[in-house]
């Protein structure tokens, strides 16, 4: 890995890191905000597994799957600081600000790691553990190690650990493989692109000046809408099918229709934008241009993409309610 001097000197200088880290430095390292969809999103699964289990053994699990989050995001953290200094969005990240140096950084990562799997071996099962073992070290060496920085089609296979997480606590919950397990974490994996893309389209300046060969640098911003556009096209269905397993009712059914009515619409609006465009011109491989207008569209999908994942996993937690407190012992 290449660090550039300036991060070198400042995260490997003790007196720094003693001086300014504080507790929340090393909070961030985890990631939180990435941290608490994890926990949403396995919450989700555990629940519409729909098995007895015992509350404490759930929440140890749910705690280990958060806690496994956290420890890839420390290790990614630790990893990208040579990039992170040189981007706008991520300079003022505890290694690259200097607060934390890198070696802890890895440390917590490592034994965070190990911590996490040995819980949920013991609260969920070898299956469930071995899976979030996958995912750790899938997010850090594959992802970010490897794809981040070799391809465009980056997000699009490293988004496999984003999506784990659900049918991790699925197997953690005693719950067997089938349609219903995979189908969550389906929707997460057909909805990473397009969310990441969207927002690589108004980042792309970031991206190019960090040498990260997102889809927007590498082969333009038209050709990211279209990309995004097909992806979304693939996304809606996915994401109205648990409605038609079993897995979501009818109100499952009304808000992911909506939803993916209005997520195309997004996406078509930014197809046939501006966004990304130099000066303007759709062309592919044109320059990115930070325009809070042009890329009004891009910023939009972004941040309703977020509300439409929220939304269905909201909706299938609230329709399998019972099967939570069934899961709990309280329902017989």
């Amino acid at each position: 890995m290449s660090i550039n001097s300036e991060v070198l000197s400042q995260s490997n200088n003790p007196e720094i890191g003693l001086k300014l880290a504080g507790w929340k430095d090393y909070f961030s390292l985890l990631k939180p905000r990435v941290m608490s969809l994890v926990v949403f999103t396995a919450l989700v699964g555990f629940v519409c597994a729909k098995t007895q289990t015992n509350p404490i053994l759930a929440l140890i699990s749910i705690f280990a799957i958060a806690l496994g989050a956290g420890a890839a995001g420390c290790l990614n953290m630790w990893y990208d600081a040579d990039i992170d200094g040189l981007m706008t969005r991520t300079r003022m990240r505890p290694i690259p600000a200097g607060k934390v140096q890198g070696q802890e950084a890895l440390n917590m990562g490592i034994i965070f790691s190990i911590v996490a799997v040995l819980l949920l071996a013991i609260s969920g099962g070898y299956i469930a553990a071995g899976l979030l073992a996958f995912t750790i070290v899938f997010y850090t060496v594959v992802y970010s190690m490897w794809l981040k920085r070799s391809t465009p089609m980056n997000i699009v296979i490293g988004g496999l650990a984003g999506a784990l997480p659900p049918l991790i606590a699925w197997f953690a919950a005693g719950g067997a493989l089938s349609l219903n397990a995979i189908l969550p974490f389906a929707i997460i994996f057909m909805w990473t692109p397009p969310h990441s893309w969207a927002l690589a389209l108004y980042k792309a300046g970031d991206y190019a000046k960090a040498g990260v060969p997102m889809l927007p640098v590498a082969k333009g911003p038209k050709t990211t809408k279209l990309q995004i556009f097909i992806y979304s096209l693939l996304l809606v269905p996915i994401g109205i099918a648990p409605a038609f397993t079993g897995l979501g009712g009818l109100i499952y059914f009304i808000v992911s229709t909506f939803g993916g009515i209005a997520f195309l619409g997004l996406a078509y609006r930014l197809l046939i934008s501006h966004a990304g465009d130099e000066d303007g011109r759709a062309q592919d491989g044109a320059l990115y241009t930070d325009s809070a207008i042009s890329n009004r569209p891009a910023r939009d999908l972004f941040a309703f993409s977020l509300l439409y994942l929220t939304s269905l996993f909201a909706t299938l937690l609230l329709e399998n309610g019972f099967g939570m407190l069934y899961s709990f012992g309280w329902g017989s």
